[in-house]
């Protein structure tokens, strides 16, 4: 997706959604998503990360940390889980996609 246009207290609100979606998706057998939403949602999140300046020690710090915490919270799944679907329905309106692309050879 194209990411220009957010602010950069957009990019950080996402880039923290983004993450806790992932750690909830991962870890939540109830909210499965395929390897092409996880890519989106990862690869979104590695974008973020990037344009706000972040190295991966400084993005796992600030956004994976806090989000693994989450698992202590029996409550997590349930209140996390439900955002993913309408999440990754945002990425794909902001031109993402899930499938992957084809390289020509």
């Amino acid at each position: 997706p194209d990411v220009s246009g957010l602010s950069e207290a957009e990019a950080k609100v996402l880039i923290a959604e983004l993450a806790n979606v992932n750690v909830i998706t991962s870890n939540c057998p109830k909210y499965p998503v395929s390897d092409g939403e996880w890519t989106l949602i990862t690869g979104t999140g590695d974008r973020l990360a990037a344009r706000l300046g972040l190295d991966a020690s400084a993005y796992d710090r600030a956004y994976y940390g806090p989000a693994f915490k989450l698992l202590d919270d029996p409550g997590a799944c349930d209140r996390i889980g439900p955002s993913a679907r309408p999440l990754i329905q945002r990425l794909i309106g902001m031109g993402g996609g899930t499938t992957p692309l084809t390289q020509s050879q």
